[in-house]
């Protein structure tokens, strides 16, 4: 499974292998002639061609211009005239930087030391003045001594050779994994693999105490439906024999670990309790906008039109801000090097899978879009898999002003990316040559570019005005065809003396998926139809109407009764964008975008949605089996 961090650990041997060096006051750069895992390749002086594809089942590696070399675009100085808006600028000419710039880079030398002092003197005063808080001693540390840790690896990173660190943990790759793993037989190397995942899972699931409604009878039941999920996409797989077992297991094993991460520490629950406390604070904002336009009379009456709508518009435009500075970009290079490395998938899906969460199933798709046409069948499943597998960071606002929990929305999201990987692999293995399988790439964006940062958040407003209108039309018309329905089922019902309760789609749907909401481990208690009915509502309509019934406040909602473990488990089964009308719109991006790729796109449209609908599913599965304290992950709010 360490295959191709050995590889990394064998060229830090390697006479060729040069690890870039970078720093605030040169502009030197040491040209890495192979693939650096550390950077991010950019796109903006490769030209595409259309790649071959012959059978295989091993990623073709592409080669790499040993006089260019690969160009950095990681977020740090390069030239002493760079900036971070450098990152997603070309290799074009430059500017004559403003007097602005020119005083900043004459004074950025004393003011990244004394930034430095400013925060290390927060952080301790903070040590001190709360050391005795009642929350407890991880909450009342951990949290600023991260932000403290972060800031200072970035800021030393300024002035010291990256080799200093490179080269002591390929020592240690060396030493603990990459030389051990060597001395076992390769035909043993996989089942041992899996062996140890299964082994994790067991004591990970089973360890724990039991509370009221997380008996181990519950876990095991989830545990089992997790297994009769991978079983029957195996069963099912389009290639059986193409399996790269390693990204199956390697995704699995990832995404159970951050559930233990995030459910059973207290470092895990305070630093995601903190980033959905975050979140939760950055779209409160919105409110003062509404108030200012309207009044801050109404916001108290909690309209989803003054409450949710207003959030999405103001993320739209701050994540624009975020994409016009290239931080956007450099934290999604970042998650998709991982993905890369430790999973042995092509630079596109990595990028994509990593993207989804942060910008949607359309946007991320946009990121890669000079590959589009040129991605094989199973690239494109997998991408459409990642988009139906979790939500948009310009949705979450909505989900949160409706009531739900924003930990149990960030951490869902944040576990079907690797499960969006494994599922669909497993689902639909790789047989061809893929054009990014030898790199991370984050193609320049070819549109025009924003004058400044106040254009980009203003064409961001314009967005998200556009996306909220959309979400608004869309409510109203499928919330207006569900009724129309509802309303010819039940007359057509009552002549079959269906009466009570009267027939329905979110009926139908409860019998429908009841096998699944039992395979999930939701408790036996009745709730099991409930949830079932909110998976059906979720896949046939969209997540928004199933959230709005399971926090609906009048009395004779059904979903008011869920207990806590049952309200956790359908939480992660309903976030993500697995349903029918999702469909359509990724058949309409990926065409628009790769004509040519129209036919591939609709053949594998319906297998990639219920391969995302299923990796969803998995992540409320992983919660069942390791949730503890139900109540603590389902509340509303933050730190």
């Amino acid at each position: 499974m360490a295959s191709n961090v050995n590889d990394i650990a064998e060229r830090s041997n390697n006479p060729h292998f040069q690890v870039k060096e970078t720093n605030a006051f040169s502009k030197e750069e040491v040209k890495d002639p192979y693939h650096d895992p550390h950077k991010v390749d950019d796109f903006s002086n490769e030209k595409i061609s259309s790649a071959s594809r012959t059978p295989t089942n091993e990623p073709a590696v592409l080669e790499v211009d040993s006089e260019k070399g690969i160009k950095d675009t990681d977020y740090r100085e390069k030239e002493i005239n760079g900036s971070p808006a450098s990152y997603s600028e070309g290799e074009g000419e430059r500017e004559e930087p403003s007097v602005i710039r020119k005083i900043w880079n004459m004074a950025k030398p004393f003011f990244f030391p004394v930034f430095w002092l400013l925060m290390t003197g927060w952080w301790i005063a903070g040590l001190n003045l709360h050391r005795h808080d009642i929350g407890g001693p991880t909450e009342s540390w951990l949290i600023p001594f991260l932000l403290w840790l972060a800031i200072t690896i970035r800021l030393v990173t300024l002035y010291v050779s990256t080799k200093y660190v490179t080269k002591p943990i390929a020592w240690l790759w060396m030493k603990l994994i990459y030389n051990p793993h060597k001395v076992i037989p390769e035909k043993l190397r996989l089942p041992l693999g899996a062996a140890g995942t299964v082994a994790v899972f067991i004591v990970g699931t089973f360890a724990s105490e039991e509370t009221s409604d997380n008996t181990r009878a519950n876990r095991a039941v989830s545990l089992f439906g997790l297994v009769v999920f991978i079983f029957g996409f195996y069963v099912t797989s389009n290639n059986r024999k193409a399996i790269q077992w390693q990204t199956v297991i390697v995704g699995m094993l990832a995404q159970y670990i951050l559930a233990l991460f995030v459910l059973r520490t207290q470092a895990g629950y305070d630093i995601f309790n903190f980033v959905a406390f975050l979140a939760t604070s950055l779209l409160s904002f919105a409110a003062e906008g509404t108030a200012f336009l309207l009044s801050a009379d109404l916001l108290e009456f909690h309209y989803f039109l003054l409450g949710v709508i207003p959030p999405i518009i103001f993320f739209v435009a701050f994540v624009q801000l975020l994409y016009y500075w290239g931080w956007l970009q450099w934290a999604i290079g970042k998650f998709a090097t991982m993905f890369f490395y430790g999973m042995k998938v092509s630079g596109a899906e990595a990028v994509v899978a990593a993207a989804s969460p942060f910008v949607g199933q359309g946007e991320s798709a946009m990121l890669i879009r000079p590959y589009i046409p040129h991605l094989t069948s199973a690239e494109l499943h997998q991408i459409m898999t990642s988009g139906f597998a979790t939500i948009a960071g310009s949705v979450l606002g909505a989900y949160i002003g409706m009531g739900i929990s924003p930990l149990a929305l960030i951490s869902s999201c944040v576990m079907s990316i690797p499960a969006s990987l494994a599922i669909s692999k497993l689902r639909y293995p790789e047989t061809e040559e893929t054009l990014t399988a030898g790199k991370v790439v984050i193609p320049k964006d070819d549109d025009e570019k924003p004058a400044n940062g106040l254009h980009a958040f203003a064409n961001g407003s314009w967005l998200g005005l556009r996306v909220g209108g959309m979400i608004v039309a869309a409510l109203l018309c499928i919330l207006s065809l569900l009724g129309l329905v509802n309303g010819l089922l039940g007359w057509w019902g009552k002549y079959l003396n269906i009466n009570g309760p009267p027939l329905s789609v979110e009926l139908i749907c409860g019998y429908i998926f009841y096998p699944i909401a039992f395979l999930l481990g939701v408790p036996r208690n009745g709730d099991i139809f409930r949830v079932s009915k909110l998976i059906g509502l979720k896949v046939v309509a969209n997540e928004f109407v199933a959230f709005a019934a399971m926090v609906d406040k009048d009395p004779t909602n059904d979903f008011l009764n869920l207990s806590e473990r049952s309200k956790l488990i359908a939480t992660y089964a309903v976030c993500g964008f697995g349903n029918i009308s999702s469909v359509g719109i990724q058949i309409g991006v990926l065409s628009s975008l790769a004509p040519g790729q129209a036919g591939r796109v609709a053949r594998v449209a319906f297998s990639a949605l219920i391969s995302g609908v299923i990796s969803t599913l998995t992540s409320a599965s992983i919660a069942g089996m390791l949730i503890v304290d139900s109540a603590a992950y389902t509340k509303v709010g933050g730190v």
